[in-house]
């Protein structure tokens, strides 16, 4: 009788142990999740890397009060850029579920992508201004870093122009004849 109390009761402890491990993971996991939803993602040229405070510090090679005015202008940037980005993609998940309809509505289709289009330019502006004053608060050296970090957000290499089709290892133009 002993022994079968003693196994019930490390059971128990073995099954509070697991649960607490399992709930700490659940928490875990939200709490980055949380953080990773706060933290706007610019992905840079070189490596992917993400435009924030440590690529300003080891990779511009920013000091203390540059990073303390980066921090000033991020701070603006930030929260205005993540609005924008939510409100696009709740308009192109609501543009998803009208498209799945049997019948789409093309009238309220194009409603929401002039409205996808007129939030994308807003976007737009709001990280020109943001890349103006990184490059205004940067020395030569750091605004060529910059300019490569922010190439990809304005610039895309490799995508073809009309009538360009890929053929083999390079890109040719697609001869009319």
């Amino acid at each position: 009788m002993l022994r079968k109390t003693q196994i019930l009761s490390w059971l128990v402890v073995l099954l509070l142990v697991l649960n607490a491990v399992t709930i700490g993971t659940i928490i875990y996991h939200q709490y980055q999740e949380r953080q990773a939803a706060k933290e706007l993602r610019i992905t840079t040229a070189a490596g992917g890397q993400v435009l924030n405070g440590r690529f300003c510090r080891q990779v511009l090679g920013y000091t203390t009060d540059q990073m303390d005015e980066f921090r000033e202008v991020n701070q603006a940037f930030r929260p205005t850029a993540m609005a924008l980005t939510w409100q696009i993609d709740s308009l192109k998940e609501e543009m998803y579920t009208h498209l799945e309809q049997p019948s789409p509505d093309t009238t309220v289709l194009n409603a929401l992508s002039l409205s996808i289009g007129e939030l994308h330019g807003r976007l737009k502006y709001e990280t020109y201004r943001f890349y103006i004053r990184m490059k205004s608060m940067s020395t030569e050296e750091q605004q060529e870093k910059l300019a490569i970090a922010f190439r990809p957000l304005f610039k895309k290499e490799g995508l073809a122009a009309p009538g360009i089709h890929q053929q083999g290892p390079g890109w040719k133009r697609n001869q009319q004849e």
